[in-house]
């Protein structure tokens, strides 16, 4: 794998041409991606931030990225207290805020099939229509997303009583650090064989 410059101009490009309705780098956008809920503020500006609006487009960047051996943090809402969505120079800032569809919630399976940008109470607001909820409940549930919930493994007062966010997914549609596409878990309480691929990724922050 040849080794590219982290700010070389030729990655923007490559960038550019592959996801150019999602590719940011105003000044001002690459400064809130430099800081979270944390506290913590990163040394500069990453080096830009991608609004990927689909599947496809977290998957060209991660090509990309692991081809020019460039870092990519993943954020969400930024609510994060860990310091774990903050950008720093040299990093490629991977925003999931656009991916915020919910796609099907279903009384009779008790489940909703969500993106990974949906705020947790958008998403329960949603399913209390259905007569359903969506049990961890963070702090943060206001501006907190889904997928950052999966990534913290968020809890909640609620935990207590319902656990935290792991024992809340049955299904995941992952992508690998070289753009691969997988779907681990499954879409049923019960699922006793093989390894829970799924659990393991919640809380992989």
């Amino acid at each position: 794998m040849e080794d590219q410059s982290q700010g070389s101009p030729s990655l923007l490009q490559v960038l550019k041409n592959a996801v150019p309705h999602a590719l940011v780098t105003d000044p001002s956008h690459l400064d809130e991606a430099s800081a979270d809920k944390s506290g913590q503020r990163s040394a500069g500006p990453p080096l830009c931030v991608v609004e990927a609006r689909s599947i496809a487009d977290v998957s060209e960047v991660l090509k990309i990225a692991t081809a020019y051996r460039v870092p990519v943090v993943t954020r969400g809402g930024g609510s994060g207290l860990a310091g774990g969505a903050i950008g720093s120079p040299g990093e490629i800032v991977l925003e999931l805020t656009q991916m915020n569809t919910i796609r099907e919630i279903s009384r009779e399976n008790r489940w909703a099939v969500v993106e990974a940008g949906v705020i947790n109470h958008d998403l329960n607001v949603a399913a209390k229509k259905e007569g359903l909820w969506f049990a961890p409940d963070p702090a943060s549930r206001q501006w907190s997303t889904v997928g950052g919930n999966i990534a913290t493994n968020a809890g909640g007062l609620l935990c207590m009583k319902y656990g935290v966010t792991r024992e809340a997914v049955l299904e995941l549609t992952i992508v690998l650090a070289n753009g691969q596409v997988m779907t681990v878990g499954r879409k049923s309480v019960k699922g006793v064989t093989g390894y829970d691929l799924a659990a393991l990724m919640v809380g992989s922050e």
